[in-house]
């Protein structure tokens, strides 16, 4: 395991005057799985009229005073106790100051000093290698509502069906040491919280977005350098891309001998470069003080005990428990297990079968299918039963692996038993000893060089098993096949 959060020597960055390491940390926003907003009833649904999720709070209005949502604050203590990390059972919300057209009150309800949940670990697996991530801190805060600049060309509207949103700001140590690292941590995180059901981590409704905190040192430096933070990126393919690009940035100013200024700034996806959004403010500059309209939050020791009583397995465990029950590697384990939805079916599909079968036809038949066709596990056409009595058939000797794959292509594009597809359509295995001893006499008849050959070079056997399965259209049982070669062909 990486503890000393050095990085390795393929993600140092080559540049002219010799190698940079990049140090990454990041700040997480994910939307809290709540139908009601952080401190009002208004509805958190996606998709709504502008300004249709609004209530007298969120809009704030004179003399409405904030009320705590407890089902928010149950997500975020559950999402504390997943990442390993310290419940606070007393924590403070605060007001964070300052303006934007979409935040009504002109502050913003957050946490500062005292948040509900303090240190953790996450660990991710990058090229071989296991690095646990510093959990630093997660807080509660609500969201500011989104302005719109494209419906009218001289002014710009507010939507306020988010504000007040609750958002759980989950802020890692900077001990991310590559954009890969940065990846498969976000990754992970969203897996977590997808399992425990306190986000649904929707990057493309703004669900999770991350804030990227991005600096460069001299390989072997200890020092952290002057940071730069590219704000509200929201997919994992374009994190990857911006902390390459910063990282070339700052390295190319550093080497002309230039100063990097702290700052917050923008990805261009489009232009694969980042671009200065403003000055990067400090905590002093949002004038934090806790919140008048809001006691201290007090959580009791059983309030955190039943939470943590209900936690489902969470993504370690399930690998850890994939790879002993059902005799899998690291490597399948960790892909069956990226997603809750995967990690089931899977599961239903390999009870009371060879997990190792399972895992090979859900790994690279039903995910590579998926791939292809941009469909989510809860999309697909086949269900674990389906699959699942696909490989029962195999198992049986009914039918061949090749079959086994054309069985597939029929249950996905018409759907149906298996079962019956084989026995309607004449596709079970020929074990017929009679039909196989012709099919063999026939092939070795035609190839009396092969069959010379063969005697001084056995592994060209496999070639006449490939002509008999040719010759009976994939129907002869393998094994078959192979023990009659070997008899008539004296190996």
């Amino acid at each position: 395991m990486q503890n000393d959060k050095l990085a390795t020597k393929s993600s140092l960055i080559k540049g002219a005057t010799g190698e940079w390491e990049v140090v990454v940390g990041m700040e997480v926003h994910a939307q809290v799985a709540s139908k009601a907003k952080l401190f009002s009833g208004a509805s958190t649904q996606f998709g709504g009229e502008p300004n249709t999720h609004v209530s007298l709070v969120d809009a704030a209005m004179p003399g409405m005073l904030p009320v705590i949502n407890e089902a928010c604050i149950a997500q975020a203590v559950r999402t504390g106790l997943g990442l390993n990390a310290k419940i606070n059972l007393v924590s403070v919300f605060d007001r964070k100051n300052y303006f934007y057209p979409d935040l009504p009150q002109g502050y913003q309800i957050s946490q500062y000093k005292r948040p509900i949940v303090g240190e953790g670990s996450i660990e991710v697996d990058v090229d071989g290698q296991t690095v646990r991530v510093g959990i630093e801190r997660l807080h509660l805060e609500q969201d500011a509502g989104k302005s719109l600049h494209d419906q009218h060309p001289e002014q710009s509207y507010v939507d306020l069906n988010r504000a007040g949103v609750a958002l759980m700001e989950i802020v890692s140590r900077p001990d991310l040491r590559s954009a890969r690292q940065a990846q498969a941590f976000l990754s992970k995180l969203r897996s977590i919280l997808r399992y425990l059901g306190t986000s649904d981590g929707d990057m493309e409704k703004g669900n999770l977005r991350a804030d990227v905190n991005v600096s460069v040192r001299r390989a072997g430096e200890e020092r952290l350098a002057t940071r730069c933070e590219i704000k509200n990126v929201n997919s994992i393919r374009f994190i990857g891309q911006a902390i390459e690009a910063e990282a070339r940035r700052q390295i190319d100013i550093i080497e002309d001998g230039g100063v990097i200024e702290q700052e917050t700034r923008l990805f261009d996806a489009a232009k694969g470069v980042t671009r200065s959004m403003r000055s990067k403010e400090e905590a002093h500059d949002y004038r934090y003080f806790p919140d008048p309209d809001l006691l201290p939050l007090e959580l009791t020791e059983d309030f955190v005990a039943r939470l943590q009583q209900d936690l489902p397995e969470l993504p370690d465990a399930k690998q850890a428990r994939f790879m002993r029950e059902f005799k899998l590697s690291a490597y399948d384990a960790g892909v069956l297990v990226a997603e809750r939805e995967s990690a089931e079916f899977f599961e239903a599909v390999a009870k009371g079968r060879d997990g190792k079968i399972a895992a090979n036809w859900v790994i690279n038949e039903l995910f590579g299918r998926l791939n292809r066709e941009g469909k989510a596990i809860d999309q697909s056409p086949l269900s674990a039963n389906q699959l699942g009595a696909i490989i029962d058939l195999i198992a049986q000797g009914a039918i061949s692996g090749k079959i086994a794959k054309d069985v597939f292509e029929i249950v996905w594009s018409e759907g149906g038993d298996p079962g019956e597809i084989v026995a309607q359509r004449g596709m079970r295995q020929v074990t017929d000893t009679g039909v196989l001893d012709a099919a063999v006499d026939a092939v070795i008849a035609a190839n009396p060089d092969k069959v010379a050959a063969v005697q001084g070079k056995p592994a060209m056997l496999g070639w006449f098993v490939g002509q008999v399965l040719k010759a009976t259209g994939g129907k002869a049982n393998p094994q078959a096949v192979n023990a009659l070669l070997r008899q008539k062909l004296g190996l």
